[in-house]
């Protein structure tokens, strides 16, 4: 991890050598999240609920999983961009060092502009939680911070698995933005709200429930079982084969040649 901070700080500097553009790329970012912010606010002048989830419900899950898309974003930004790596050649150089193979890509790129939204996932999260009217306690709290958690993990996992796509073919990569931006956009809202394919889709191919729909349901009293309230920690097992399918796609990956 030593050598994960260490390139984390080096990025950092590199970006900073640049500071009107990194300043003005912030903004930018700011801009951006803010518009699916008000999408959503725009949505509810029209409605009052959303299969019964209210405006500030649905911001609460916006925020959770917006926060753990815009952490990879920052601190998984190498596996994001692995096709860069694959058409550069740079892969080569990695399968040569003794370092984890995951590591190094890690290591190898990263977005601190992108903070701007997970400062802004985090302002929205505090206005969602201010303004709906949850009976807290330590479980429901461990629920919230395994919400945050899982959502990180979740997007780890499918950026591991479109890295994995590269191996096969670096053309037709707005495949893989299906499960990515996609999916941020999707599971933005509880999952209930979609019909019963999409439901049972995103809750055991793509766990995306168990990050925002039943941890949720219980979070704000809509069910009663704690079981639902861990139902986060599902979401780690599913990380396990995302890495399998990395590594056997790695498998097939032949080099650039000299």
């Amino acid at each position: 991890m030593k050598l994960y901070f260490k390139s984390l700080g080096m990025h950092l500097k590199a970006e900073l050598e640049y500071r009107v553009n990194f300043i003005l790329s912030f903004l930018s970012q700011i801009l951006i999240f803010f518009t699916s912010y008000f999408v959503i606010i725009a949505l509810f002048t029209k409605f009052d609920n959303i299969k019964g989830f209210t405006m500030y419900e649905v911001l609460l899950c916006f925020s959770i999983i917006q926060f753990g898309f815009a952490f990879n974003e920052v601190f998984a930004r190498g596996i994001d961009r692995f096709d860069k790596l694959i058409i550069k050649g740079d892969f080569d150089r990695l399968l040569l060092r003794p370092k984890s193979i995951i590591l190094q890509v890690l290591c190898s790129d990263s977005d601190f502009v992108k903070t701007a939204r997970i400062i802004q996932a985090i302002i929205v999260l505090i206005i969602a939680i201010m303004n709906l009217s949850i009976h807290w306690n330590i479980m429901k709290v461990i629920t919230l911070i395994l919400m945050l958690i899982s959502a990180c993990v979740i997007f780890f996992g499918i950026f591991l698995v479109a890295a994995s796509y590269c191996f096969y073919t670096v053309q037709g990569l707005e495949v893989r933005n299906v499960f990515t931006d996609g999916g941020k956009h999707m599971a933005q809202y509880p999952i209930g709200v979609f019909s019963k394919g999409f439901v049972v889709f995103f809750t055991f191919i793509i766990p995306y429930a168990f990050v925002n729909y039943y941890p949720l349901l219980y979070l704000l009293g809509k069910l009663d079982s704690p079981i639902y309230g861990l139902s986060p920690l599902l979401v780690i097992i599913y990380l396990i084969p995302c890495i399998i399918i990395f590594y056997m796609g790695m498998k097939r990956y032949s080099s650039v040649g000299s």
